[in-house]
């Protein structure tokens, strides 16, 4: 546990912590939209996109809650 504390006074250990995902699904040219799962509104990526997808006001106020404050 100190060795954790060691990490986070140095700065060391929170690159990792802080990053975001570079890779995003590719948006759909057309209908059918995959739906959002938090709001159900149809998003900008194609039904077959596998994993969460959120539409742009979802994955804008994910992004706020997630962001780091560092």
């Amino acid at each position: 546990m100190s060795e954790r504390m060691n990490e986070r006074e140095s700065g060391r250990g929170d690159e990792a912590y802080c990053e975001t995902p570079t890779v995003s699904p590719e948006t759909a040219a057309g209908p059918p939209y995959a739906e959002c799962v938090l709001c159900r509104k149809p998003t900008e990526y194609a039904e077959s996109v596998k994993g969460i997808t959120l539409c742009p006001v979802c994955e804008w106020q994910e992004a706020q809650r997630t962001a780091c404050s560092g």
